[in-house]
C-alpha cells in the first residue's frame, strides 16, 4: 500500500493578532469558517497532507502562532526548526501590513535561511464587498514580497476559502523544490523536516512535537 505522505515539514502562521492566521488553518485543515474563533494564546496546531508532484506528497504540520505582543517572545522560539511560513496581513489594516516587516526579521533570525516564506495578505472578501475598506494594494504586497526575497504574495479570505488552499500549496512546492534541490539534510531533526521511510507514524523531532489537540 502506498505511503499516505512521503515528507512531513514544520510550517508556522506568522503576523499580527486579529488577521486571521487561525481561521486560515482551520478552513485549511477542517474547511470551515468560525467568526467567533478565540484569541490564540501560544500555539495552535493543524495538519493538511499536499500533494507537490504527480507522486510526491507533503503533509504540512501547521504552528498557527499568537500575534499580539504579550506572546512575542514565547512565539518566537516557535520559529526554530520551520521550514516553510505564511507571514500575514489584514488587507484592511493598514498597521497589520506595515509590521510584517518586523515579523519576517524575526522569522529569517531564528529560522532556517532556506524558509519559504509566503505572503498572505487575509480578509479580501471585506474588500470585495466594500472597496473602500482595502487599505494595501495587491501590486504594493507583490513589490514588498519580491523585493524581500519572498516566494510569493497571495491575497486569500478564510471566510469564503478564497485563494487559501493556493497560499498553502505555493509554501509545500516551494519545500518541495527545496528537498529535490538537496537544500536539507533529511537526517537533520534541526531543519524541521522528514522522510517518511518507516510507517505514518513520523513527527517532526521529540523536542518540536505538538501535545495533543490542535484544530485537526
Amino acid at each position: 500500500m502506498p505511503q499516505p505522505w512521503d515528507y512531513i515539514a514544520k510550517v508556522v502562521n506568522i503576523g499580527d493578532s486579529g488577521c486571521g492566521k487561525s481561521s486560515l488553518t482551520i478552513r485549511l485543515c477542517e474547511g470551515r469558517f468560525n467568526p467567533q474563533h478565540d484569541v490564540t494564546i501560544g500555539v495552535e496546531f493543524g495538519s493538511r497532507i499536499i500533494p507537490v508532484s504527480a507522486e510526491k506528497k507533503i503533509k504540512l504540520q501547521v504552528w498557527d502562532t499568537a500575534g499580539q505582543e504579550s506572546f512575542r517572545a514565547i512565539t518566537k522560539s516557535y520559529f526554530r526548526g520551520a521550514t516553510g511560513a505564511l507571514l500575514v496581513y489584514d488587507i484592511t489594516r493598514r498597521e497589520t501590513f506595515e509590521h510584517v516587516q518586523e515579523w519576517l526579521d524575526e522569522l529569517r533570525a531564528a529560522a532556517d535561511q532556506n524558509i519559504s516564506i509566503i505572503l498572505v495578505g487575509n480578509k479580501c472578501d471585506l474588500a470585495e464587498a466594500d472597496p473602500g475598506k482595502r487599505k494595501v494594494t495587491v501590486e504594493e504586497a507583490r513589490e514588498w514580497a519580491e523585493a524581500h526575497g519572498l516566494k510569493a504574495a497571495v491575497e486569500t479570505s478564510a471566510k469564503t476559502g478564497e485563494s487559501v488552499e493556493e497560499a498553502f500549496v505555493d509554501c509545500a512546492k516551494e519545500i518541495y523544490k527545496n528537498i529535490v534541490g538537496g537544500v536539507y539534510d533529511l537526517n537533520d531533526k534541526s531543519h524541521g523536516i522528514k522522510a517518511n521511510t518507516a510507517k505514518t507514524s513520523i513527527g517532526i523531532d521529540d523536542q518540536a512535537k505538538p501535545p495533543k489537540g490542535g484544530c485537526c
